[in-house]
């Protein structure tokens, strides 16, 4: 597979990643929910200063610098490695689970590096575009945009319950973006398939 074919996948992802993330933080209240597909598909606009699926990093500022600088340099090596595989001889499919973690990565790196720069802040008042320098964060401190909220299964354990009580149990709970979907797939389909996906053909194999 050529490495321009992978650069149009990637751009295309980041493409629908970030129009999708620049749609919400301009037209939704931070907290806003709308329902898409029945009360199992909604629109939940949260912002998260971690990693994919809303998870943190350490609450400090240095420790949100690393984790940016850390993706920074993940995406920069991540380029260089998927021209390596190329010439390896790593199967298509193999290659598109690459590019797919690799546009994530990147989708999410652009809110952590620019958004703080390019943003007011979101809350009761929509975000805006604001001048460069004067949005609600410093480079390499702006939040990641999440929306795609699916609980799909839902169920209220009663009173009772021992040790719990009363407790909403929700499936699946976290709200995430384009960009953790598309590092999620590419993830796990490496792990379901490894043994398939990550042997190269013997005619190929390099020491």
């Amino acid at each position: 597979m050529k490495y321009r074919n992978l650069l149009f996948l990637i751009v295309l992802i980041l493409l629908i990643d970030q129009c999708l993330k620049i749609y919400i933080k301009t037209h939704f209240y931070y907290g806003q929910e709308v329902a898409v597909l029945g009360s199992w598909f909604r629109l939940h606009f949260i912002e998260n200063e971690g990693m994919a699926f809303g998870m943190k990093f350490g609450d400090a500022s240095i420790a949100k610098l690393i984790l940016t600088l850390f993706r920074l340099v993940a995406v920069g090596f991540g380029f260089y490695y998927l021209k390596t595989m190329i010439h390896k001889g790593f199967s298509k499919a193999t290659l598109i689970c690459a590019a797919l973690i690799l546009a994530g990565a990147f989708g999410n790196l652009i809110d952590s590096v620019f958004y703080g720069k390019l943003f007011s802040e979101s809350s009761f008042c929509l975000g805006q575009w604001v001048p460069w320098g004067t949005g609600y964060a410093n480079l390499f401190h702006g939040r990641v945009v999440d929306m795609l909220y699916f609980p799909l299964i839902e169920w209220t354990l009663p009173s009772s319950t021992p040790f719990i009580g009363a407790y909403t149990i929700r499936f699946f709970e976290p709200v995430f973006n384009i960009a953790d979907a598309s590092i999620s797939i590419g993830v796990l389909t490496l792990l379901f398939f490894q043994k398939r996906l990550l042997t190269l053909p013997k005619e190929v194999k390099t020491d």
